[in-house]
């Protein structure tokens, strides 16, 4: 079992940058396929970013703006987000996949407004 902690969400303007964080209760090292997630209003849950055996995928929305990554010393992946717009407010959900299992996070709310 995995637990994951989620962190970094806020409030910001248009065009202005944040990253969220997700700390699994496993190494990292142990975790070949991790994501991030979003929920926005009156929408399902979508894929926003994954990285699978090192290999990153980000959905068109975000190219070019988002970047996963993941440290090992702090045992955490982030997602870096920038130039974020109003259609990026949501809650964001981590979700790692680990011994043929998908786990999620808490979910941290994102808001992009002026």
């Amino acid at each position: 079992q995995v637990q994951l902690v989620e962190s970094g969400g806020g409030l910001v303007q248009p065009g202005e940058s944040l990253r969220v964080s997700c700390t699994p209760s496993r190494s990292i090292f142990s975790i070949n396929d991790m994501g991030w997630y979003r929920q926005t209003l009156g929408k399902e849950r979508e894929l926003v970013a994954t990285v699978n055996l090192g290999t990153p995928t980000y959905a068109d929305s975000v190219k070019g703006r988002f970047r996963i990554s993941t440290d090992s010393i702090q045992n955490t992946f982030y997602l870096h987000m920038n130039s974020l717009k109003p259609d990026d407010t949501g809650v964001y959900y981590c979700r790692v996949k680990y011994d043929y299992r998908d786990y999620w996070g808490q979910g941290t709310r994102v808001t992009v407004s002026s």
